[in-house]
């Protein structure tokens, strides 16, 4: 029996702006961070901005993070501002 090595975990929280609604980008968030196996949320803000929420194994969570700043090809994203928080146990990825 071996021993499994423990995966480094991390949370992040995004505020991603530019033409990012009205073009798929909740959706297309949801579906890459779900192909990472990540958990959290994405959700519209009234200002225009998408908000992403997401937790899961350090390298998918910063692979998501370089993905937002491209985002669905209809998408033109100006900015992505983050801050890393600590892990939150979500049970999946969903659409808010």
């Amino acid at each position: 029996m071996t021993d499994a090595i423990p995966m480094k975990t991390s949370g992040l929280h995004c505020y991603v702006s530019g033409r990012v609604q009205g073009v798929g980008f909740r959706y297309a968030t949801a579906e890459k961070a779900q192909a990472l196996r990540l958990t959290g949320y994405v959700r519209n803000l009234p200002d225009r901005r998408v908000e992403v929420l997401v937790n899961g194994e350090e390298s998918a969570v910063l692979a998501l993070r370089h993905w937002l700043w491209q985002g669905p090809p209809m998408a033109c994203v100006a900015s992505v501002q983050y801050e890393t928080r600590p892990y939150q146990d979500f049970h999946d990825f969903r659409i808010d």
